[in-house]
């Protein structure tokens, strides 16, 4: 009868520095690839921003689907000509019609104010606007003198945009908004009241000369680009009083935001991870950041039971593959095979 002998293995002795930096650098690796792998599906660095304030949540509460603070929001690097605006996405004659994303029409957007620094803006696109016809400006006068200098015979000088005569800059003088019945308009005047335009709730009680829906009002826009507006902000929209009425507008240190252009866009929203941006804005004690002051109280009952869960789900897994691998008949079938040396 064959003895069986006692197998003796090399011990290597346990080093618990040298643990603690193999864990590190595991852990190190593992949010590099998710970081990369972020950045290749959305093409924009960082992949991911947090939503800081309340002017796009759908609910008090908090609502998984719309946008809330203390969300980390997926930013996807594409041109403002791939931007589906609410006019377009609401208009039951366009191709995209029915298109949504956080929980109405249209495209959520995120932008730097006026082209400059500071914290960006996450606001959905509701026009865009863009030149009809366009008349060659005044070349003697300075570029960043006024719009009326360039233009005397009317329209908006729009210092970015390609002129006839191969130079940049040109006065427009009427507009399209692609989507709508609106072309070729000295100034736009237009209801999103679901006849004009597909309907936009303000969320607000009409009273006088205030509509419970959204109207732009012979508004002459500075230049091409998109109408923006918080979900959540009562149709006071970013561009301010002289597009729609009653406006307060965002504001930049140049004054208020201007039609968005492409040179601005930082991308589309994309897809959320609610409530874990929670934990940043926590720990951001930067002067004029507000912190957790617009996080619903909800987010943090459900940040708490998500951290909870992933805490708990090793040892609750742990047991049940461990009673999987040795249950297994390929390792008993290994164990005969040692046995047997």
């Amino acid at each position: 009868m064959r003895q069986r002998g006692t197998r003796l293995s090399s011990h290597v002795p346990h080093d618990p520095l040298y643990s603690l930096l193999r864990e590190m650098v595991l852990a190190a690796g593992m949010i590099g690839i998710l970081v990369l792998g972020l950045y290749a599906h959305t093409g924009s660095m960082p992949p991911l921003v947090v939503v800081e304030s309340s002017s796009m949540i759908h609910e008090e509460n908090g609502e998984v689907g719309s946008i809330d603070a203390g969300d980390l929001v997926l930013v996807h690097r594409q041109p403002m000509e791939t931007v589906i605006t609410f006019a377009e996405a609401s208009n039951p004659s366009h191709p995209n019609f029915g298109y949504e994303q956080h929980g109405m029409a249209g495209d959520v957007i995120i932008y730097d104010k006026n082209g400059e620094g500071g914290t960006p803006i996450i606001h959905r696109a509701i026009l865009e606007v863009v030149a009809h016809t366009t008349q060659t400006p005044n070349r003697s006068v300075a570029q960043d003198a006024p719009s009326n200098e360039h233009c005397p015979d009317g329209g908006s000088f729009d210092d970015a945009l390609l002129d006839e005569d191969g130079q940049i800059g040109t006065c427009i003088m009427t507009w399209n908004v692609p989507g709508t019945n609106v072309v070729n308009a000295t100034t736009i005047s237009l209801a999103f009241d679901g006849d004009e335009a597909g309907y936009y709730d303000c969320k607000r009680l009409a009273h006088a000369n205030v509509e419970p829906y959204l109207v732009v009002w012979n508004w002459t826009p500075s230049q091409e680009g998109m109408l923006t507006l918080g979900d959540n902000n009562h149709c006071s929209v970013d561009q301010g009083s002289s597009a729609v009425n009653g406006s307060v507008g965002v504001h930049s240190a140049s004054g208020v935001v201007k039609p968005v252009r492409d040179s601005w866009l930082i991308g589309v929203a994309g897809g959320e991870l609610p409530w874990l941006g929670t934990v940043k804005l926590a720990l951001n004690t930067a002067p004029g950041s507000p912190g957790t002051v617009y996080v619903p109280n909800s987010s943090y009952l459900a940040l708490f039971v998500l951290v909870t869960a992933v805490l708990a789900a090793p040892l609750v897994l742990e047991p049940v593959l461990r009673r999987l691998v040795v249950g297994a008949p390929e390792l008993k079938l290994a164990e005969d095979e040692l046995e047997e040396e």
